[in-house]
């Protein structure tokens, strides 16, 4: 199964958080499912880090560049599909980062990794 990564899964994964739900672990190193980060996430990231809400001891670029390559996660890039589908979307989750995951889950029916239970007000597929 392909699946996409909410930033705060890919975070918790990688830090061995244990906010990380046993099932999300299982999904995410079982070896079976090609896993996906939107390049809205890096930028996520990196809007955060800019603003203090996170800390890295290394660069950002350097931190996610190497853990998508050591974990086998591939890039999803943003495409005009994806951006246009919001205009569908409500607005019962206004975080944009969130909402262009929505956007891209659902044009690429992939289901998403995520904790965040605004994302369950939308069609998409969550997994957690």
């Amino acid at each position: 199964m392909k699946i996409l990564l909410d930033t705060h899964a890919f975070l918790w994964w990688i830090r061995d958080d244990p906010r990380l739900s046993q099932r999300a672990r299982e999904l995410v190193t079982s070896g079976r499912n090609e896993l996906f980060l939107s390049v809205a996430c890096v930028w996520e990231i990196l809007t955060k880090t800019q603003t203090g809400k996170l800390h890295f001891s290394e660069s950002p670029r350097k931190f996610v560049t190497e853990q998508m390559a050591a974990n086998n996660i591939q890039a999803l890039p943003l495409t005009l599909d994806h951006v246009l589908r919001l205009e569908a979307l409500p607005l019962h989750h206004r975080d944009p980062f969130d909402r262009i995951l929505i956007a891209q889950s659902l044009e690429e029916e992939f289901p998403i990794l995520s904790a965040d239970p605004l994302l369950k007000n939308y069609s998409a597929t969550l997994l957690w």
